[in-house]
């Protein structure tokens, strides 16, 4: 029988008049790997911070078992400005000690991508007072990690990682012993990680069995019972459930009556996107160029992120962009950016941008807009637009979209100054989407919200249409929102992953390895300086087999749209042999293209 190790106990806690928690009782033991979710503000971070007795009850108790070693990620750090990461990370051990543990090398290599620190200035020697936020998280993490506590708990652990840290930080956890409570809002890590979701609303907590798909289940069932038929049918919950059933049916562990009963409840649910409207849409307001880059290279700096890029983002394109930190992404969102803004007067440091005639672009930053903190909510968004068409037919108010944003109509008359950061990060978003741009470059959009929000972001992309990049660490995020993903893997190319972010961590443990450091930054020649090192002799071949590569890379989405067009045909045309005899022919023809020039691809790929 499994030890109970924390007991919550008719726990009340209030803030001002609202009860963020009202009689909660729960319990944490050994071996539990608890997911926290819930809306922003609705109590989650008070839970365990109750939970791991950094704050007291108003009534109740939180009791723990004899001799809990309790270690705690909360979201701002406690450590000492004036100390070293080594001082903080490893205190007192030698060299030949740390290094002879496994476990404290794998946390060192997992979380900084190897044993010497590399992007710290210092390595293991570095103050940590002038570092960022996030390095100093990943200090935190690492010195939590390399303890050995009964209990560990988590309090948004994936923010500043990358998708290959969050992999890594999964893995990590899955392997440990320790129990685990963690308050995420990263849906696949969720699943990777938990087997019991705590849901955190209106003061109570529902409890539910599994992962984030098995809870996004069990939810939906609930719904499902206690609802209406109408209700139900309107309720998001089953939109998600629908792309969780068909695209990712192996993430859920639940019975099989109670899959079927999910099938039941998604039966008439359509895929989340209908790719064909939205293409002719976005082609009716994009024309046929949108960003078109030609040899361009991105630099920040003297140091060139980029080199020799061709590369054509098209009208209705939905790309997911990941990479390692520092490889350029963010970089290259704000050289197309500039070049939209001037019409293509500003350039980057070589090459050609072409700019769509009609492109109009919304940024979507990692850093939040600053506004009138008297400003109240509905007032910044109608600052931009009263109405907003999000396609498809669908046209919201300014308060129709705060609302589907969770700004209800009480919130919607708070002053701007009063709102928490991830509720700014929502406004942000708003005041974007107002503005009906046709191009959107989302910076890190997941950042602060919570999934409830996701979820409505998520469900206004769908029917958005128009082109599209998204830089995120969120897994799930990326995988439901896009169509395409594309990689930066620091040897200043942009490669595009069939197989999406799986082939991504594939190849990068390929190169990790190997052994193979990333290419060195190369620098640009500066007016009066020396030149820049000649280019080797098989320079100009390399830039021929990247062109290839694009040109393929053109085809396949070509091909990919031609292949969702035939299914929809066979589909509309089940009942006239013939005709679905004809373009079943069509599609093997096409697919057995297609094979032929991915397996070209990947020789290229290979090679590149």
């Amino acid at each position: 029988m499994a030890v109970n190790l924390v007991n919550v106990e008719a726990v009340t806690k209030v803030y001002g008049t609202r009860a963020l928690l009202d009689g909660v009782s729960l319990g944490v033991s050994e071996g539990d790997r608890v997911g926290v979710v819930g809306r922003n503000g609705d109590g989650k971070t008070t839970l365990i911070r109750l939970l791991s007795k950094l704050e007291e009850t108003d009534s109740g108790r939180v009791t723990h078992s004899g001799g809990l070693r309790l270690g705690v990620l909360t979201q701002h750090d406690s450590l000492d400005p004036d100390a070293t990461v080594r001082h903080e990370v490893i205190g007192d051990l030698a060299d030949h000690e740390w290094a002879g543990n496994a476990k404290i090398r794998d946390v060192l290599t997992g979380l900084f991508g190897g044993l010497d620190l590399p992007g710290f200035p210092q390595g293991l020697d570095t103050v940590i007072a002038p570092l960022s936020g996030g390095e100093r998280r990943r200090i935190a993490l690492a010195k939590l990690l390399i303890g050995e506590p009964d209990l560990i708990v988590l309090d948004e652990p994936t923010n500043h990682l990358d998708v290959e840290g969050i992999a890594w930080l999964a893995k990590h956890l899955q392997a440990r012993r320790s129990a685990l409570v963690c308050v995420t809002h990263d849906r696949w890590f969720l699943d990777q990680v938990c087997t019991k979701m705590w849901d955190v609303q209106r003061g109570a907590v529902h409890e539910y069995e599994g992962g984030y798909s098995d809870y996004v289940f069990a939810r939906a069932e609930r719904e499902r019972i206690a609802a209406t038929e109408e209700v139900k049918r309107k309720n998001l919950v089953r939109k998600e459930l629908a792309w969780l059933r068909r695209g990712a049916p192996a993430r859920t562990s639940k019975p099989r009556f109670r899959i079927e009963a999910a099938n039941e409840l998604i039966a008439d649910v359509p895929p989340p996107r209908d790719t064909s409207s939205l293409m002719k849409f976005a082609n009716a307001r994009l024309g046929k160029t949108v960003f078109d880059l030609e040899d361009v290279t991105v630099q920040a700096g003297p140091k060139v992120l980029l080199s020799h890029l061709t590369w054509q983002l098209g009208p209705g394109d939905r790309i997911g962009l990941v990479g390692v930190n520092g490889a350029g992404k963010t970089s290259l969102l704000r050289a197309l950016a500039e070049a939209s803004r001037t019409r293509g007067d500003v350039q980057p440091a070589a090459g050609k941008v072409t700019v769509g005639r009609t492109v109009k672009l919304a940024y979507l930053s990692q850093e939040v807009a600053e506004l009138k903190p008297t400003l109240r909510v509905l007032e910044a968004v109608q600052q931009v637009r009263d109405r907003v068409d999000l396609g498809g037919g669908r046209e919201m108010t300014a308060g129709q979209l705060c609302e589907q944003f969770g700004f209800t109509k009480e919130k919607q008359w708070t002053p701007v100054g009063d709102l928490s950061g991830g509720e700014r990060r929502r406004l942000q978003l708003l005041r974007l989407l107002m503005d009906e741009p046709n191009v959107l470059f989302l910076d890190e959009p997941t950042n602060d919200l919570d999934i409830e929000t996701l979820n409505q972001l998520e469900d206004v992309l769908d029917s958005w249409p128009g082109s599209m990049v998204v830089i995120s660490h969120d897994r799930f995020f990326i995988e439901r929102v896009t169509d395409k993903v594309m990689a930066l893997l620091g040897d200043r190319t942009l490669r595009m992953l069939p197989r999406g972010i799986d082939e991504y961590l594939e190849r990068r443990k390929k190169l990790a390895e190997s052994g193979a450091p990333a290419a060195p930054a190369a620098t640009l020649p500066t007016p009066g300086g020396a030149p820049a090192a000649a280019a080797p002799a098989s320079a100009k071949d390399d830039r021929a087999a990247k062109k290839e590569l694009q040109k393929i890379e053109r085809q396949l989405t070509k091909m990919s749209d031609r292949e969702t067009l035939l299914h929809q045909q066979i589909a509309d045309h089940s009942t006239d042999f013939g005709k679905v005899a004809k373009l079943d022919a069509e599609l093997r023809q096409l697919i057995g293209e297609r094979d032929e020039l991915e397996m070209r691809w990947l020789e290229l790929a290979e090679d590149a």
